[in-house]
């Protein structure tokens, strides 16, 4: 088992992006503690967990919330003995595909502002018990919008660009202390559109265009090397890898999981 032994922290455990890491890192041997904000889908996932014959623990923690952060993972480390790896699976329902002229401020600023204090207070709050051990993993999420110009994403690309950032410079500020940094920025991914609010996030987008939403996933796909477009499965087993000793002498940088539709 690649994670035998490790303890995980995932925040945003609930979802689909969340969910099929924390499956994933506790079939690979991790101890899991799921963070969310709804006690019955994190739930769900502990249940899938121990019934693969994994453990998983969950608690209701708001990743907006520094104070209760640092409770949390104070509380895992005492428990569990220390924190290896964490992970940052949070998203929010905000405004895509609007053009810039009718863009709001308030809608651009929303999707930034959370998605970067969520990972700082995050990574601060798991670091402090990396730090003592003198190893660890921190993985965050961002999306291609980081790299893409275009009209309507505004706000969505400078968070995701702000994420890779910030990501980069925790490799450096935390290198010293063994802890390695990568950011996964995959593509949309089918099976999690199905199920979380990144459909609804989609939707205005795909009715403009006069689609529903499987055309645009579908032309998408079509615009990717691959020819389409990444499945939860591949996410999970890249978070695995990155997470484990395989990948000892990564950090720093960004895993693209976007099937070929950015070439870095």
């Amino acid at each position: 088992m690649l994670l035998a032994e490790k303890v995980a922290v995932i925040h945003g455990a609930g979802g689909a992006i969340g969910g099929a890491v924390a499956r994933a890192f506790a079939r690979e041997g991790a101890k899991v503690f799921l963070a969310g904000r709804t006690m019955a889908r994190l739930e769900a996932v502990a249940a899938d967990i121990e019934a693969a014959g994994g453990a998983a623990e969950s608690a209701a923690v708001d990743a907006l919330d520094a104070q209760a952060l640092d409770r949390h993972a104070d509380a895992v480390a005492q428990k569990a003995g220390g924190i290896d790896i964490a992970l940052n699976a949070i998203g929010v329902a905000h405004v895509q595909g609007r053009p810039f002229a009718n863009l709001s401020l308030q809608d651009y600023e929303y999707p930034i502002s959370v998605y970067t204090r969520s990972n700082f207070i995050t990574a601060q709050a798991v670091a402090r018990h990396m730090a003592k051990k003198g190893s660890g993993v921190i993985l965050t999420l961002s999306t291609p919008g980081a790299r893409l110009p275009g009209p309507g994403y505004m706000g969505n690309c400078v968070a995701s660009a702000a994420v890779e950032a910030m990501s980069r410079h925790l490799a450096g500020e935390l290198g010293a202390h063994g802890i390695r940094v990568v950011c996964m920025r995959p593509h949309a991914i089918p099976e999690a559109v199905a199920t979380s609010h990144t459909r609804e996030v989609f939707r205005p987008i795909a009715e403009r265009a006069g689609l529903g939403i499987d055309q645009m996933l579908a032309g998408a796909a079509a615009g990717t090397l691959l020819k389409r477009l990444p499945t939860l499965d591949e996410v999970a087993n890249t978070a695995v890898f990155l997470a484990s000793g395989y990948a000892g002498a990564i950090t720093g940088t960004v895993a693209n999981l976007s099937c070929g539709f950015l070439v870095d």
